[in-house]
């Protein structure tokens, strides 16, 4: 199997992981534990584990880059998810993953004047399909019950920006270096920059009233949503660009859809059988067209290789 072909698998399951985590995390927020605690934990816990890999891999970083990687840890680690839990915490998911799709034109905007990435018809186009489909399945499916915040919505599109921006900074560094020591270093950093918002949250929180459930979600965002996501998102960048990268956001609110199929038709969740319609189908396939035509290589570049 070619390593892009892994790079696009590895970028399909972390989306897969991000997009369940919008009911997933939603669910013990703000009852159970406050958005800066869980933060805190999700931090805390997926470092360690990184860290513990990176005991295996002995390569040291230059001093030169500790200050990128610094920058890093705070676009990519503490902004990034401090902004989307509060933001997830006041708003609702299907906000959340409509500002998503932001992503994908914000790393395509960056990656033009930091790293002078060629924007090309098939990314705009798909862009602007992917887009397309993203917002009609979510907006179909947004329930009348639903909640939404101004202020909720605004941290999930700055959490956007910062993450788009953190993808294109970081992709000099895996030139240089083990993808597992970059992580380490960004969790580490990250670390240290959320230290101060979210010590007094996890001191104060009542973990007597936690339940098997919440252990559960805890350890689904610590080992998946975190260790494994940017796990592969890390890896991904090895071999592809950050906007191709970018681009699997879209695949996001296409789990939502899924998930609720399950619960409708698996499941025997009869309420659950009223979502589903041709527009959410359709807007399925757009999806996945937008993400194809955005990680499709031109033809010239195709005929060089060969």
């Amino acid at each position: 199997m070619k390593n892009t072909t892994k790079a696009h698998l590895a970028l399909l399951g972390a989306n897969i992981i991000y997009g369940a985590n919008y009911l997933i995390a939603k669910g013990v927020m703000p009852e159970k534990i406050g958005p800066s605690a869980f933060v805190f934990l999700r931090i805390l816990g997926a470092g360690l584990l990184f860290w513990i890999i990176k005991s295996f891999v002995k390569e040291k970083v230059s001093k030169r880059d500790l200050g990128i990687l610094a920058l890093c840890g705070l676009l990519g680690v503490a902004t990034n998810q401090l902004l989307f839990f509060h933001g997830l915490n006041l708003t609702s998911p299907i906000d959340a993953s409509i500002i998503i799709t932001s992503i994908p034109v914000m790393v395509l905007i960056f990656s033009a004047f930091l790293l002078n990435e060629k924007i090309t018809k098939n990314k705009l186009l798909g862009i602007t399909i992917g887009g397309i489909g993203a917002v009609f399945l979510v907006w179909y499916g947004k329930s009348s019950g639903g909640t939404s915040s101004a202020l909720g919505n605004l941290f999930i599109f700055i959490n956007a920006c910062s993450y788009a921006l953190y993808l294109v900074i970081v992709k000099p560094l895996m030139k240089r270096y083990n993808s597992i020591t970059v992580i380490s270093w960004v969790f580490l950093f990250g670390f240290v920059w959320m230290f101060p918002f979210g010590i007094k949250d996890v001191l104060t929180t009542n973990y007597e009233a936690f339940s098997l459930n919440t252990y559960l979600v805890i350890a689904f965002v610590i080992f998946g949503t975190t260790f494994l996501a940017y796990l592969f998102n890390i890896y991904a960048l090895n071999h592809v660009s950050p906007s191709v990268t970018g681009s699997y956001v879209y695949v996001q609110p296409a789990v939502s859809f899924i998930m609720v199929s399950i619960y409708a038709f698996l499941l025997g969740h009869d309420e659950y059988a009223q979502d589903i319609n041709l527009v959410k189908v359709l807007s399925c396939m757009l999806v996945v067209s937008g993400v194809y035509l955005i990680s499709k290589k031109p033809k010239e570049k195709l005929l060089q290789q060969d």
